[in-house]
């Protein structure tokens, strides 16, 4: 079996409408068997966990069991790693607030001006109740990559955790997250890495990337609207949570609180075996599927990214393209003059979805003194050579 962009649309109904999505970096369309998995489990029977038995009771406990099967499949941890929350944003405010209650004035933290505000603003607050120090990895303007000398010299015994992306969901870029990991640890620091954006394009291997803790969104790769995070087993036992005093203190459990939503469990985890069953090569794990499987979608990515920037470098002074790192996802960030908004409006005419804003990064909106909104284009796997054809007589007509 070889990638099928052709077969694969056919699970999209929202593809059926005629829209071409160049919004995935803001949240993904969804196939129907991740829809039917949502429905199946609502309609049960369903019941709260309970400890009983009974067909209900069950049903939920697969539901859970499933999903921390499934990421830890899609992210190589251990299940018992796998904290479910309503989103990334929710899960970074959870941590911060864990991990913070170990800190004291003097203590420093490192963040990055690359990432979304939801890996920034979160460890921001934290220190400032804390009483630590924020210290800042800088962007390189030419290159829109992390200056990691920047890092090196704000790096110290004294910094206790370094947050940073694996990918922006603004420009693309991917920094050296390994590398940053290794120094951050030889500083003694834990490593917090977001890796929303990452995810849907790349396969993820948490302990290779050095993360001591990784949060992603299954809505950004064809899933439900939820969040997931990965540590290592033991990392999530050092950390005592405020909760119910009824509820769970073991495991993951104990960061999850009230009632899980077993409907998102049972989408996300379908959202990951479809993800498996795209391009799953001979078979074999599901691990094995993923990774065959998403190697064929970053191909099918970059070539629509090519496409893409062939005809942008045609219309060099109409068009400012920001995305410029070596390394990066399929997502362009442009500037069209002040003319953004405008344009965004003149392609949703045509059908055609490419939104113009800051997109929750205004770091680094800042730091590369960039002016907002600016005109994101990001791929996703089902998008085909029709869908950017189309986006690019859209812009050629505004142009």
């Amino acid at each position: 079996m070889t990638f099928d962009v052709d077969a694969l649309r056919a699970h999209f109904p929202a593809l059926a409408k005629g829209a071409a999505f160049f919004d995935g970096p803001g949240g993904t369309q969804t196939p129907r068997p991740v829809a039917e998995a949502i429905f199946a489990t609502m309609t049960g029977p369903l019941s709260n966990l309970g400890g009983g038995g009974s067909p209900s009771e069950l049903n939920a406990e697969n539901a859970v069991a499933g999903f921390r099967a499934a990421y830890a499949d899609l992210l190589n941890v251990s299940p018992a790693g796998i904290v479910h929350g309503r989103s990334a944003t929710q899960l970074t405010y959870d941590f911060s607030r864990h991990l913070a209650k170990t800190w004291h004035a003097g203590d420093e933290i490192v963040l990055s001006r690359l990432d979304h505000d939801s890996n920034i603003r979160p460890w921001v607050q934290a220190a400032e109740r804390a009483g630590a120090l924020v210290r800042w990895i800088e962007i390189d303007a030419e290159t829109t990559e992390l200056d990691l000398d920047s890092f090196v010299r704000v790096l110290s015994d004294r910094t206790r955790l370094v947050a940073v992306t694996a990918a922006s969901n603004l420009l693309g870029t991917k920094p050296p997250v390994r590398r940053i990991a290794e120094l951050a640890h030889d500083a003694g620091a834990l490593v917090y890495v977001d890796g929303v954006h990452y995810t849907p394009h790349q396969l993820v291997d948490v302990p290779a990337l050095g993360a001591d803790f990784f949060v992603c969104s299954p809505y950004k790769f064809l899933g439900p609207h939820c969040g997931v995070l990965a540590a290592a087993p033991a990392l999530l036992e050092t950390l005592r949570p405020d909760k119910l005093a009824p509820s769970p203190d073991t495991g993951p459990e104990r960061f999850e609180f009230g009632t899980l939503p077993y409907e998102m469990l049972a989408g996300a985890t379908a959202a990951v075996d479809f993800l498996a069953g795209i391009d799953p090569g001979t078979g074999g794990s599901r691990r094995e599927r993923l990774a065959h499987s998403l190697r064929s979608v970053h191909d099918h990515e970059l070539e629509l990214r090519a496409r893409v920037e062939k005809a942008l470098r045609g219309w060099e002074g109409a068009v400012t393209v920001h995305s410029k790192a070596d390394d990066r996802t399929p997502t362009i960030l442009m500037g069209l003059g002040g003319r953004e908004r405008a344009a965004q409006l003149h392609l949703a005419e045509r059908n055609v979805i490419a939104v113009a804003g800051s997109f929750y990064s205004p770091e680094a909106f800042a730091a590369l003194k960039l002016s907002a909104p600016a005109l994101r284009v990001g791929l996703a796997p089902y998008n085909n050579t029709d869908d950017v054809d189309r986006l690019l007589d859209g812009l050629s007509t505004f142009l």
